[in-house]
């Protein structure tokens, strides 16, 4: 399946369209513009009023004006480094053009003494007199229809100019092609969209500001459009995955029950909702692709172990996946108590398994004789073989995105795949990270998990702080003291973990501080971690590597230091660590004042709030969706057009549409299912097209 001839001429070199040379195209690759079809998803951001004015003795300068003109005298430059400048009177007032650097005659020759010109660039006041310095246009009268009275302006490189910039739009405009729509024709008539080529023109030629915004119904379109096609890709992924050949793997209660009747406590009816979608899964012969997504303490693990328990009852194997090696230590320490209820065998496998202790534990996979494995990526490894698989759970699933997901199901494995975040996402960046999933959350808080008081504290009262801990200590509490940097840095004043361990060790003792962060050694990092979820340790010093599942709940006070530099979402997982034990637990948020206004907003929203999704709502409106998740790893994509915080709505519009749409034409066959194709095309979609080749 090759692209369509219709786009072949979107899809040739830069160099193909007028002006633009082998030199200019390399300026333009460096913003992402390496064909005609990136320039015409280049948008401008911004436009600038060009309309014929009578005179501009009336605007309020500085302002970009448009006048005509009669030239007329011509002021040499006196000295060297001086500007030449020529006097322009228009219908009511004169004023000065001025020029630094003009060549020769150029001047002469552009602007003759005598006749009319049309002028347009900003003009301000320089000592009593109006000016405008190295004017944008300066055209004749009879040339005055090529000015737009609003033009567009474009975000630009190092070597690419506005002129070249809207000259090379206007040629890639030029082989703009009439497509077939793809659009629901409802949907299209209801929102009042134009079609795919008028749009594009529309959004290229702004008539005002209004134009500009992600609301004006052409840039809609367009933005629909890609995240239409994006939608179409996660929904084509989806079917795939369920047309590979799944497994039902139906529950018996047989384990279950035993665990149920161990707990101390009554689920949710978050979890119990979730034990039935996943359960509900797993019978069903289509694979699953499920995201269970939790807030911090929402109870993810009891029903992570209860889906990996239907594996078990059903006669096979389960494994979950953590990204690191504490996080994996720390779900075997989670589930062995539950295992032992339930009367499993669960083990453990990560990269620090050598020689016959791991050959052991790979002998008694291939066997059945381990029926839940935790473990790192190093569970996926070539020679690491199951009896029976029946669900794989990836743990914190912003680390993975859609392609290590789909990877997983093209290792053959016939598993179910569950995928598990504590991280909450709004609901548009979560149908853009995991429309390919059904999504299951949990938004209750399990009994007895008690709110965590939190507070701002300058870092002024530093003492105050320590004394407040050294108390809790004695008590018999214990504590997280979260530092931004490891080493101090000459440049950044951040206070960093290896200093800040020193100081309260100094203030403890010696065997009362633990330090923990990213560049240690794993058997370092693994043993103070293990001293202090041993309680041998009563304060541990860390950078943000324990923002993600550590589990201690004797630790009921959290200190944040330089609390203003970190995200949102960053804080509410810190804060998560604690309140998961009987005590009454603090977050204290230290800060350097003075606040800036993002950083006092982020605080007192913390301050204000314990519900995850809320706090990552205002951290999109914040921060805006590359940064919040961290796009590079995230699998997020990055949309051209499409503005995920102004037009989230669009989004659940996107996916309804694309998975209606491949439920009634699964093979994109009909009149709208071709056009759908030309649009993956056009968009770059390429696994979407691999996808559609392959089904």
């Amino acid at each position: 399946m090759s692209r369509p001839a219709v786009l072949f001429p979107l899809f040739a070199e830069l160099e193909t369209l007028e002006g633009v040379g082998a030199k200019t195209a390399k300026h333009f690759a460096q913003m992402g513009v390496e064909k005609p079809r990136d320039l015409l998803f280049t948008l401008p951001h911004s436009g600038v009023d060009r309309r014929l004015l009578p005179t501009i003795r009336a605007a309020q300068l500085p302002a970009v004006v448009t006048v005509e003109v009669e030239v007329g005298a011509h002021v040499p430059v006196r000295r060297k480094g001086a500007p030449a400048k020529v006097f322009v009177r228009d219908a009511e007032t004169e004023f000065q053009l001025v020029f630094f650097h003009a060549r020769g005659d150029f001047l002469q020759k552009q602007l003759p003494t005598g006749q009319r010109r049309i002028v347009s660039g900003k003009a301000e006041i320089f000592d009593g007199i109006a000016q405008i310095v190295h004017p944008d246009h300066v055209l004749r009268p009879e040339e005055a229809g090529e000015l737009p009275a609003f033009e567009p302006v474009y975000p630009l490189t190092a070597g690419v100019t506005q002129r070249l910039m809207q000259k090379s739009v206007a040629a890639a405009l030029a082989r703009l092609p009439e497509l077939a729509d793809w659009i629901d024709p409802a949907l299209k008539a209801r929102e009042g969209w134009p079609g795919w080529a008028a749009a594009v023109r529309a959004a290229h030629a702004p008539s005002h500001l209004a134009d500009l915004i992600p609301e004006a119904p052409a840039r809609q379109r367009l933005g629909y459009d890609e995240l239409f096609a994006h939608q179409l890709t996660l929904a084509l992924a989806r079917a795939s995955l369920r047309r590979g050949k799944g497994r039902a793997s139906h529950a018996t209660g047989r384990y279950q029950l035993k665990v149920l009747a161990a707990l101390p406590y009554q689920p949710t009816g978050a979890q119990e909702r979730a034990f039935r979608e996943i359960a509900a899964d797993m019978g069903s012969d289509k694979r699953m692709s499920r995201l269970l997504q939790g807030d911090v303490g929402s109870g993810k693990t009891l029903v992570a172990f209860m889906a990996l328990l239907v594996a078990v009852e059903a006669g096979g194997q389960g494994v979950m996946m953590a990204p690191t090696e504490i996080l994996a230590r720390q779900h075997l320490e989670g589930l062995r108590p539950l295992a032992e209820d339930a009367g499993v065998v669960l083990e453990i496998l990560t990269g620090r398994d050598k020689g016959a202790e791991r050959a052991a534990k790979l002998a008694a996979l291939v066997e059945g004789r381990i029926q839940i494995l935790v473990g790192t990526h190093a569970v996926f490894q070539k020679d690491v073989a199951f009896h029976d698989l029946r669900l794989a759970i990836v743990d914190e699933q912003h680390r993975f995105g859609v392609a290590q997901r789909m990877e997983l199901g093209a290792k053959g494995l016939t598993a179910d795949v569950l995928v598990m975040t504590a991280t909450p996402i709004p609901r548009s960046l979560s149908l853009a990270q995991y429309g390919d999933m059904d999504v299951s959350v949990l938004d209750e808080k399990p009994p007895g998990r008690k709110p965590v008081k939190t507070a701002l504290v300058s870092a002024g009262r530093y003492d105050e702080v320590v004394g407040h801990l050294r108390q809790a200590v004695a008590e018999g509490r214990q504590a997280y003291w979260v530092c931004p940097l490891v080493e101090e840095s000459e440049v950044v004043d951040l206070t960093s973990a290896e200093e800040r361990f020193k100081i309260l060790r100094a203030a403890f003792g010696e065997a009362v501080v633990g330090l923990v962060h990213g560049q240690m050694a794993a058997a370092d990092k693994d043993a103070a971690m293990a001293d202090f979820v041993a309680g041998r340790t009563k304060v541990l010093v860390a950078t943000t590597v324990i923002e993600v599942g550590v589990n201690v709940p004797n630790a009921s006070i959290m200190v944040i230091e330089r609390a203003e530099i970190f995200g949102l979402a960053q804080l509410h997982q810190l804060r998560g660590r604690v309140g998961r034990g009987s005590a009454e637990s603090t977050c204290l948020l230290m800060y350097q004042p003075p606040l800036g206004e993002g950083a006092e907003r982020r605080l007192s929203i913390l301050r204000e709030t314990e519900d995850g999704f809320r706090i990552a709502e205002e951290d999109l409106a914040m921060r805006g969706a590359g940064d919040l998740i961290g796009t590079a790893q995230s699998g997020l994509p990055k949309f051209r057009i499409a503005d995920l915080e102004r037009q989230a709505a669009l989004m659940a519009v996107a996916q309804s549409d694309a998975r209606k749409l491949l439920h009634d034409d699964p093979g994109l066959t009909s009149p709208r299912g071709q056009a759908a194709r030309v649009l993956l095309w056009l968009m770059e979609q390429d696994r979407a097209i691999r996808l559609i080749t392959v089904g």
